[in-house]
Order: C-alpha cells, then sequence, then structure tokens
C-alpha cells in the first residue's frame, strides 16, 4: 500500500510539472497572438511580410519584417557553415577514429563550450574576431554579420557535434563489422555506411543547431550592429530579430504603443520560424528512428 501512495504522488508530481511545461506554452502562444492582432489592427499583414524597410521608431515609420529576416538568416547561415563540417567532422572522430578514453575526455571537454555565457562570446566577437579580420578584409564595419557569425558558429559547435556523435556512436556494430566484412577501408566504412545511417540524427542536430543560431540575442545584439537593412553583404551592420527585440525593450518604449507591439510580432515570427524548424527535426528523427534498427 505504501509503494503504491508513493507510486501515485510521484505519478501526480510528474503530471504537474508535464502540465506546467504545456500550459508556460500555451500562455507564450497566447501572449504572442493576442498582442500581434493588436499590431495588425494597425499594419496590414501585407505590408508587414514584403515591405523592404523596418523603421517603427523613426518619424517616417515603415513595418516591413524583410531587414530583420534578412539579418538573422545571414548570420545563422555563416554560423551554420561554421559549424556544420567541422562538428560532423570532430563527430566522426569521437566516434570512430579516437579511443575511449579520449573519447571521454575530448567530449565533455567540447561541450564546456555551450556552458560559456553567450554575452561572452559577443564581446569576443567584437574585441577580438572583428579586428582581427580587419586586417584581412579593411572594409568591414566595426559592427558587422561576419564575426558574429562566424563565433556563434563556434557557439553552437558542441550542439552539432555531441548529436551527431551521439547518432553515430549508437549505430550497431553489426554496420562496422559487415562493412569490413566486404572489404571497405574505415574511411569507406565512415562516409559510405555510418554517415547515412545515421543521417537521421544527424540532420537533427544541424536543425536544431540552426534554431539555437536563429534564436541567439546577445552575440547578435553586440557584434552585428542595430541597423535593419536589407543586404546579404556580411561585411556591414545588421540587425537580427532578437536583436531589435532587445533595442525595444531596454524600456524606452511606451507600453501599448504600436512601437510596443511591435515586440511580439517579431517575437510571433521567431517562434513560428523555429517551430518550423524544430517539427522538421522531430519528422526526420521519426522517419529514420528505425531504419537501421
Amino acid at each position: 500500500m505504501r509503494q503504491r501512495f508513493v507510486e501515485k504522488i510521484i505519478h501526480g508530481l510528474l503530471f504537474g510539472c508535464a502540465c506546467v511545461s504545456i500550459l508556460a506554452s500555451l500562455g507564450i502562444v497566447l501572449v504572442l497572438a493576442v498582442e500581434s492582432v493588436l499590431f495588425f489592427k494597425k499594419v496590414s499583414l501585407w505590408e508587414f511580410l514584403t515591405a523592404k524597410e523596418w523603421t517603427p521608431l523613426f518619424v517616417d515609420k515603415h513595418f516591413g519584417i524583410m531587414p530583420l529576416v534578412c539579418g538573422t538568416l545571414v548570420t545563422s547561415l555563416i554560423a551554420m557553415l561554421v559549424a556544420l563540417p567541422i562538428g560532423l567532422t570532430i563527430a566522426i572522430y569521437l566516434s570512430e577514429f579516437a579511443s575511449s578514453k579520449l573519447r571521454k575526455t575530448l567530449k565533455p571537454t567540447l561541450e564546456i563550450l555551450a556552458g560559456i555565457p553567450t554575452i561572452v562570446y559577443g564581446y569576443f566577437a567584437l574585441v577580438f574576431v572583428t579586428p582581427f579580420l580587419q586586417k584581412l578584409l579593411p572594409s568591414l564595419s566595426t559592427f558587422n554579420a561576419l564575426s558574429a557569425g562566424l563565433v556563434m558558429g563556434i557557439m553552437i559547435l558542441p550542439l552539432v557535434a555531441s548529436l551527431s556523435e551521439d547518432a553515430l556512436h549508437t549505430l550497431p556494430g553489426s554496420l562496422r563489422d559487415a562493412s569490413f566484412a566486404l572489404g571497405a577501408t574505415r574511411m569507406q566504412m565512415v562516409f559510405r555506411v555510418l554517415v547515412p545511417a545515421g543521417f537521421g540524427g544527424i540532420v537533427a542536430s544541424f536543425i536544431l543547431a540552426v534554431s539555437r543560431a536563429v534564436g541567439e540575442t546577445m552575440i547578435v545584439a553586440i557584434a552585428a550592429g542595430q541597423q535593419p537593412r536589407l543586404t546579404l553583404d556580411p561585411r556591414g551592420p545588421i540587425q537580427t530579430m532578437t536583436a531589435y527585440i532587445v533595442q525595444i525593450s531596454l524600456g524606452d518604449t511606451p507600453h501599448g504603443t504600436l512601437e510596443y507591439h511591435t515586440i511580439f510580432v517579431v517575437g510571433a515570427t521567431l517562434f513560428v520560424m523555429t517551430l518550423a524548424m524544430n517539427s522538421i527535426s522531430l519528422r526526420i528523427r521519426e522517419r529514420f528512428r528505425n531504419t537501421y534498427a
């Protein structure tokens, strides 16, 4: 009886925690939806999606989200160009070439990077990476998307490497044995058998890392600048969606104004983007979960 009573208490606590998580998510969605509706009562959805200027704090106001989306995508693309190839290479090394002792040492060491506060990464990009890049690219602005994207790639590198390594390391040993039995070299076994077999987990790690990069705040707020420009040139200053939210959240914008509502409509756009990427990640993982079981 006592054991059943304890189990019921534990079950209730777990259920309560799950409900709190669900209610918190619903609350976030509700707040974003309500405030976004207030915004779209004054600004058309067509203007929001198609206009090429974002100047809600200027006298001549424009509410086109495209410059912020473009800035977010540019920095995220640079980050992924850094994190994906290097992270996958590290994952392959840890899974297939490193000794068990070395793997147990290197993997936690690599994951330390994920615990560094992002504001530290931001100032690292501003005071070290940017001056270094300016020696190579004299036209590089003090605030630019390139240095922010590169440092953001370093920040999400542990996420790609760790999840990809887990996807490869958990594959059945029979795949490796069969490859060697057929005369494959170790490199052929890795790239022609293991990587395709772990494709679902690897792609899922890539998408999760992209979501992390899209939602990054402090690095882009410090190093990328505060100029919402519709450009693909990473050498100049840009503004991302998260950096704009930081700018408005400083407290200078009166509560309830149209400018104040832009925080929530930008947040809702960011929410939809990350939700879509996370959903794609989950579907890919489910699609390939049992392929090589």
